[in-house]
């Protein structure tokens, strides 16, 4: 296959950079108004979930837009205090902490219930218990190393998604669970949210990258938004096409952090044995919700090709791109082939 040596997200926009969510390490900041543009849009660019956030909102008037706007960061920040590793007041990092959070915040029991049924799901592929192993890949990344066989049996020991009780009165972290982590769902989750709070504010046609993408609508002329895929191992490339209507995308990767040269060890861990699977580069999913397309990305990882392609199979209104370590690329009919042009 050819690629277009073209960085590009949000094609129907004009952007000029390519799709790659980071890791959620940081603390949300958020600008009040927007940058108007000459063709009626309004948009926002502003920094959460440990990554740039744009928002872009066409064919209402400026002072809505905006206010739609807030309430869309607004969601975001929302989403950050409950489910953020890196502040310590989180009702996550109180729940790891404590191993118990009593009446917690409706955004995180939903959270939890959806990676229960997305571990169930795959198999066990998706869990959320994981942390363990990428503390200890961390650990050993400062000190100039990987980790150990022992060392990686003794954290795998920690995991499993079995052991999270969850109910709208309280959370549990059962034995042997030490830690949990929601990175590879919760970013789909506030790009839901945030496209429920445009919606809310009379939003008709809006697009949102919050690490993953969402959309409100199609675009004011009907026609579908079209994202273009990051290609795995050549920056300025990308490898698909993706036309979104009332669906969501999530790409996982394995390059988004790394332990290893050869991205063979990096932030996806196989749950059941501690390492990082070893097929994929990675998957983007298309999907009715961004906490859908963003815990399936994750899973699918994991599950690898064929595993994943017959998951895809059962599930209504989703779809898959699949890029091998060796470069093959598979996909479902919801992805289009990219020529040089």
């Amino acid at each position: 296959m050819a690629f277009t040596r073209r960085r590009l997200l949000m094609m129907s926009l004009g952007s000029g950079a390519a799709m790659a969510a980071g890791a959620w390490t940081s603390l949300a900041r958020f600008g009040r108004g927007g940058r108007h543009l000459a063709d009626g849009a309004v948009t926002r660019t502003s920094w959460a979930l440990g990554a740039d956030v744009t928002m872009t909102v066409l064919d209402l008037p400026a002072a809505r837009a905006d206010r739609a706007l807030d309430a869309a960061f607004g969601e975001l920040e929302t989403v950050e205090t409950v489910m953020s590793l890196y502040r310590p007041d989180s009702q996550l990092c109180r729940l790891n902490r404590d191993r118990s959070l009593d009446r917690p915040h409706p955004y995180l029991v939903e959270v939890l219930a959806a990676a229960e049924a997305t571990a169930r799901l795959s198999n066990g592929a998706f869990d959320v218990t994981v942390q363990p192993l990428w503390q200890l890949f961390a650990a050993c990344m400062k000190q100039g190393r990987l980790p150990t066989d022992s060392e990686i049996a003794t954290a795998r020991r920690s995991v499993d998604w079995r052991s999270v009780e969850c109910s709208s009165d309280r959370v549990r972290l059962h034995e042997p669970v030490t830690a949990v982590t929601l990175n590879g769902i919760a970013q789909g989750f506030a790009t839901d949210r945030a496209v429920a709070a445009l919606r809310s504010h009379g939003v008709e046609h809006a697009l949102v990258n919050a690490g993953e993408i969402g959309c409100v609508g199609a675009k004011p002329d009907g026609r579908d938004w079209s994202v273009g895929i990051q290609h795995p191992r050549e920056w300025d490339a990308f490898v698909s096409l993706a036309a979104l209507r009332a669906r969501s995308l999530a790409t996982s990767g394995d390059y988004e952090t790394t332990f290893a040269g050869d991205f063979s060890q990096n932030h996806i861990f196989d749950p059941r044995t501690g390492d990082s699977p070893g097929e994929l580069a990675s998957v983007t999913i298309a999907a009715p919700t961004g906490l859908q397309a963003d815990a399936l990305s994750t899973a699918a990882m994991v599950l690898g090709a064929e595993q994943t392609l017959a998951l895809i199979a059962r599930l209504p209104d989703v779809d898959a791109l699949l890029v091998r370590k060796d470069g093959r690329v598979l996909r479902t009919p919801g992805f289009e082939e990219v020529n040089d042009a």
